[in-house]
């Protein structure tokens, strides 16, 4: 049994990783911020610890004697237009929380041996057609600013942990995310292409997403940033025409890039949307790690099939 402190226990991975890890036996305490406790009694319960990393506020011996420490915590990029303030909440969201871990590992008597800290292949940039790994350049944009920033401050000044930056890509999943927001749309035969649909979109079934943090929690081999995506990246334009088919609804509804840009602004909706961005997990793959769902089809059929 594992000790494992989790902060973002409350999204779609977080909730999805707590019950995995329960079933595996291991003890999981969360790590919530004093502004989303919800009533008194979590102020006492013993799998919550409360902290503030907006002001630094926190107890350290709270963060002693856990084996591992894994950080989701950071505002959705998708909820709201962006703007100067809305940017720089998606910003402090991510970097000042991982920041303080850091931080604090570095005090403690008693550290984590692993600290997974969540990132994104957003980090890339807009790539075109080029095939991106672990090993690629830092790309240009916001959202790769954001990355840089997010696993630069996970860096612990302490050899003894490993530290793992899980470079997340679109995760599938009908509870939430961008999956669950296409389905109405698609259901009433009113998807379509974005843009030109030549963009290369990197994704993961949620299922491997949990399976991947914890075979990252398992082997000592994984460390530094994994591009946590399946192995065959696909085109918008496949994308769309795959969910048509697994939904068996038409795709004859195209949205133009000058229309999203009206919609969401020109850098939301080229970041989120019509950037290419085709990255292959090469450090998983060399690993020996076994996609649960690697073909899109059949991913899609799976979590759409109740």
């Amino acid at each position: 049994m594992l000790k494992i402190l989790l902060s973002g226990s409350s999204g779609l991975i977080g909730t999805e990783l707590q019950k995995f890890l329960k079933d595996k036996g291991h003890e999981i305490t969360r790590l919530v911020r004093f502004k989303n406790v919800q009533n008194s009694n979590q102020n006492s319960n013993k799998d919550v610890i409360l902290w503030d990393p907006e002001n630094s506020s926190y107890n350290s011996t709270d963060f002693e004697g856990f084996d591992v420490v894994i950080n989701l915590a950071g505002e959705n990029i998708a909820d709201g237009r962006w703007n100067e303030i809305r940017k720089q909440t998606i910003l402090d969201s991510r970097v000042k929380g991982t920041r303080l871990l850091a931080q604090i590992f570095s005090k403690l008597n008693r550290p984590p041996k692993v600290f997974v800290s969540a990132s994104a292949v957003g980090f890339y940039g807009d790539r075109g057609d080029t095939i991106c790994s672990e090993a690629t350049s830092q790309g240009k944009g916001f959202l790769a600013e954001v990355c840089r920033e997010w696993e630069e401050v996970s860096k612990v000044f302490n050899s003894e942990i490993r530290t793992v930056n899980l470079r997340f890509g679109v995760i599938l999943s009908p509870k939430g995310g961008a999956l669950s927001k296409m389905l109405t749309p698609f259901k009433f035969g009113l998807g379509g292409v974005l843009g030109s649909g030549n963009q290369y979109i990197s994704w993961i079934a949620l299922d491997d997403v949990v399976s991947i943090i914890n075979d990252v929690i398992e082997n000592p081999a994984l460390f530094g940033p994994i591009n946590c995506v399946s192995p065959n990246p696909v085109t918008n334009r496949e994308f769309t025409q795959i969910l048509g088919e697994v939904l068996h609804r038409p795709t004859f509804l195209p949205l133009p890039a000058f229309v999203l840009n009206l919609i969401l602004g020109s850098e939301m909706s080229d970041e989120l949307l019509l950037n290419s961005t085709r990255v292959m997990p090469e450090s998983l793959i060399k690993s020996g790690y076994h996609f649960i769902l690697p073909e899109l089809k059949p991913a899609l059929r799976e979590l759409l099939r109740n």
